[in-house]
């Protein structure tokens, strides 16, 4: 569906409330209805094959404004709607599965009354908060008690029956992750349903942004999710340059396209490592954790940072490369491009990884869709979507980006995208070394043009981010809301370990492998 086509049919269908503005939220199509045909709205957009993309609330001049955004292919449309914060936003849960947990967590921000919603249990609302306090409200909020009440009154999915068994998980786990909760109903060894409890993490991030100028805010993108600092800083950079109609020089946006490409070479190589260890196969961990090492000191060398946090700035790139660095990062990209493609073949002729691996954790090509799943959790279900071809961001309107699908949607699968996406990933930093054009890395950005607000659209290691960043008169951040592919990937995991054995939970959580700190905003 073409931008002007997706424009046509939905003037077709509400010729008397509809307002249709593509410019600022650009590359999104925004469509504006009524709160009566809000839940129309999606309904139509789900019949004519749109995909959940995000949905938040903003607040402002004593209105709520819902926003949820919808994916057509490489086509994105961004539903508006404006209502009084007396009003009620009727869910769209039943018409799109993967709009509960952001629902939730708008409710438990803002106070939205979600009418219909057919889960009001609280999601990232801490026990800290009174019933009447709500974050991103704009109401003074109390100070926090010295000590927070336990969270013992969230209410699990229970199970009755001869020979049924609740295995509790979590929140704190063995090894050095993040805490998230786990609750388990089986029979014997097979698991029957699988609930997360996230949230123990919530960082305040939408809260903490608001009155940031465009470099603090930015820093603080970085921070969403450190694995994807890169990519989340390039979002946020987006948002706040289309916001404001602002250029940065060629030879920045190549810089930015090679670190989140390193960026996700450094995830995978680690990923495939750990799924590996996961069923006892040692051997590929230490391997690629070597190359893994080797790849971050690089990117420590280059850009002076092993992650290149706050290497991505308003307006372009905090740092440059020079050619003898650029040579050698190139050839380093063609060895390990070597050296990787051997050790995935070694890998793939063990015949109990393989037996560990394939039929594990299946999640079918229906769920993914039904879901609407991203990143290499989709790809490995028949979900060929990534933004860098099909949204067409520069610089990747200048590269052949290929994006490798499967449809097995097992555990074997999803780590072979990952090895599919590392050996792409190599071949495209070349390319761009190569052509990296001459010029600036920084353009100067002017943000006091009075309010404005934009949407910035990256393809992360783990798939697409969605970032939605609205300034004030002053060109300071009024909202910030950046959707994290862990949002739409989390609920994945509940769906795919059904049926499978408890002893199978940590290879097939890996190879989700969701980011807690992302989601936990």
């Amino acid at each position: 569906m073409t931008r002007a086509s997706c424009i046509a049919k939905y003037q077709s269908e509400f010729p008397a409330d509809l307002a249709v503005d593509s410019g600022p939220f650009q590359p999104a199509v925004l469509v504006s209805v009524g709160l009566a045909h809000w839940t129309r709205a999606v309904t139509v957009a789900r019949a004519k094959g749109g995909q959940f993309a995000a949905f938040w609330i903003d607040c402002a001049g004593g209105d709520f404004a819902a926003f949820c955004c919808l994916r057509f292919g490489g086509d994105q449309l961004l539903l508006h709607c404006v209502f009084p914060m007396d009003g009620k936003l009727p869910s769209i849960t039943p018409v799109f599965a993967a709009a509960d947990r952001p629902e939730r967590h708008a409710r438990d921000l803002f106070g939205v009354d979600i009418a219909g919603a057919p889960d009001d249990r609280r999601w990232t609302r801490h026990r800290a908060w009174g019933g009447h306090e709500w974050q991103l409200r704009g109401t003074p909020m109390a100070a926090a008690p010295r000590r927070t009440p336990p969270d013992d009154s969230y209410r699990f999915v229970s199970a009755r029956g001869n020979g049924i068994v609740e295995i509790p998980v979590g929140p704190v786990h063995a090894g050095i992750i993040e805490p998230g909760h786990f609750h388990f109903h089986t029979m014997g060894e097979t698991v029957l349903n699988l609930e997360e409890r996230l949230g123990y993490v919530h960082k305040g991030i939408e809260h903490v942004a608001r009155g940031r100028d465009a470099s603090g805010l930015v820093r603080l993108a970085a921070r969403v999710s450190g694995d994807s600092t890169v990519a989340h800083s390039w979002a946020a950079c987006q948002a706040l340059e289309r916001a404001h109609a602002i250029e940065i020089p060629q030879r920045a946006l190549w810089l930015r396209a090679l670190m989140v490409e390193r960026e996700r070479v450094a995830n995978h190589l680690g990923d495939i490592g750990a799924i590996c260890n996961d069923v006892g196969f040692a051997f590929p961990q230490a391997q690629l954790t070597r190359l893994k090492e080797d790849w971050v000191r690089e990117s420590h060398a280059a850009f002076g940072h092993r992650f290149m946090m706050d290497c991505v700035v308003p307006g372009g790139v905090r740092h440059d490369i020079g050619a003898v660095a650029a040579s050698a990062m190139s050839e380093h990209a063609a060895r390990l491009d070597d050296e990787f493609a051997g050790l995935i073949e070694r890998f793939e002729s063990s015949e109990s990884l393989e037996d560990r691996l394939m039929t594990s954790g299946r999640l079918s090509p229906q769920q993914a869709a039904g879901l609407g799943v991203v990143g290499y959790v989709g790809k490995a279900s028949g979900q060929a979507y990534d933004a860098r071809r099909d949204v067409r961001y520069a610089p990747y309107d200048e590269l052949e980006v290929e994006v490798p699908a499967y449809h097995a949607g097992d555990v074997a699968a999803r780590a072979k995208i990952r090895a599919d996406e590392v050996i792409v990933s190599l071949r495209l930093i070349r390319q761009i070394i190569e052509r990296l054009p001459d010029g600036d890395i920084n353009a100067e950005v002017d943000f006091d043009r009075g309010p404005a607000a934009g949407l910035g659209v990256v393809e992360a290691w783990r798939g697409e981010i969605v970032t939605f960043v609205r300034t004030d008169a002053a060109g300071r951040v009024a909202r910030f809301y950046p959707r994290d592919p862990s949002w739409l990937n989390w609920p994945a995991l509940e769906v795919l370990q059904q049926g499978n054995i408890v002893a199978d939970f940590p290879v097939c959580n890996k190879s989700v492998n969701g980011s807690y700190s992302g989601q936990d905003l």
